[in-house]
């Protein structure tokens, strides 16, 4: 995060609630770029958040990848349905037993230009079902698009990236309903393709 303020990039975490350290935690959140995560690790540490990824972030990046592979984070497949969501349900089960946080970016890709795509709801599910104790925590990302613009490389400038998170959500009730809120929430918080 810290190499990015040489391109003028700030960040921002507002958090207004009392997130608990003694429950699991399900954090749904939009995904923008890579530079959604480094800020989400940072200001969740105290939770150990891990993160539902594609198994080709496994490899081939330093730090990044190591930390996918062992840190309790777990890789899918996106074209196998069945076995991505088998690993959600052990990632849902762990943090259910561990009391800590998993991570999980329902749009299921990152959106080039800050707008929201809509939720796939199957593996969210699938942490509610495995996680019936943990709290729900939406956060709407704001900005890191701007960080990847233009690709890789050149790096955008000045990027004001903000991270906020919305009122918790028991995780109770119809699970589509439960989705459906869920998603409202953090939709709500995106403005940075405004």
């Amino acid at each position: 995060m810290r190499s990015t303020n040489i391109l003028g990039t700030t960040y921002r975490f507002t958090n207004n609630y009392d997130l608990p350290t003694d429950r699991p935690l399900i954090i749904v959140t939009n995904h923008q770029s890579m530079y959604d995560i480094p800020p989400l690790i940072w200001y969740m540490r105290k939770h150990h958040p891990k993160f539902v990824s594609k198994k080709e972030l496994g490899k081939g990046i330093p730090s990044v990848s190591f930390n996918l592979v062992h840190g309790g984070s777990v890789l899918i497949d996106r074209n196998d349905g069945k076995s991505a969501i088998m690993e959600i349900g052990k990632l849902g089960t762990y943090i259910e037993e561990h009391k800590r946080s998993a991570v999980i970016f329902p749009e299921g890709t990152r959106s080039r230009d800050g707008h929201p795509k809509p939720f796939k709801p199957m593996g969210l599910k699938m942490l509610l079902k495995k996680a019936p104790s943990a709290l729900i925590v939406p956060i709407s990302i704001n900005n890191s698009w701007k960080l990847v613009r233009f690709g890789q490389f050149p790096m955008g400038l000045g990027a004001k990236v903000r991270l906020e998170v919305q009122q918790p959500i028991e995780n109770k009730g119809n699970l589509d309903e439960l989705v459906k809120q869920i998603e409202a929430s953090v939709v709500s918080g995106v403005n940075s393709f405004k």
